[in-house]
């Protein structure tokens, strides 16, 4: 089985010229994914999940790194909004993390994974609301454009699986080249073992 490829930023080649279009895209995948998990079984249910868990991750840890230092710094009342999303994406992530380590056959899994939907669509239209608008009301095409190719650097290092309690830019750039090579090898050896 080939390795299953996870969309990341300006996968669709669409030019990256604004981190708002380039993350919004993201929510679409995100939802697509979803809709991919519920849709299938078996192994090919496995398949869209851990696709799902790889873009959630690598999506929040450019998000923790680029977007939200720009709202706290940019946006008024924008501490408020960030400590918002990170208390969201802390939750996710911790449902991710149990939901990693569940049978996607498990009975238990797919009332987990609607609730995780849920909280994951709320959390992303809160970001549209409250930070992405707010973004290209406080800065020009230019910033847009160098804050895409900032989180699509961020991805490239972004560790793979969910790590609660890592919701800040700073621990996630101590965390991320050697969550990242962790998280690479864990999924190399599930792979080589037939688990992934």
């Amino acid at each position: 089985m080939s390795e299953p490829h996870t969309p990341h930023a300006g996968d669709d080649h669409a030019p990256d010229i604004d981190v708002v279009a380039l993350l919004t895209r993201q929510h679409g995948d995100i939802r697509n994914l979803f809709d991919e998990v519920e849709q299938s079984k078996g192994e090919e249910r496995r398949d869209a999940f851990h696709r799902l868990v790889r873009l959630l991750a690598v999506h929040e840890t450019a998000e923790e790194e680029i977007v939200h230092p720009f709202v706290r710094r940019a946006v008024s009342g924008g501490k408020q909004v960030v400590e918002d999303r990170l208390a969201e994406e802390k939750a996710a992530k911790e449902t991710l993390a149990r939901l990693d380590d569940m049978d996607t056959d498990d009975p238990k899994f797919m009332p987990q994974l609607m609730k995780l939907r849920e909280d994951v669509q709320e959390h992303a239209r809160a970001e549209e609301r409250y930070e992405f608008t707010h973004i290209r009301r406080s800065t020009d095409v230019t910033n847009l454009a160098a804050m895409a190719k900032a989180v699509k650097a961020a991805e490239a290092m972004a560790p793979t699986r969910p790590h609660p309690g890592v919701e800040s830019g700073a621990a996630n750039v101590a965390l991320g080249p050697v969550a990242a090579l962790v998280d690479r090898t864990r999924d190399a050896i599930r792979k080589a073992g037939g688990n992934g």
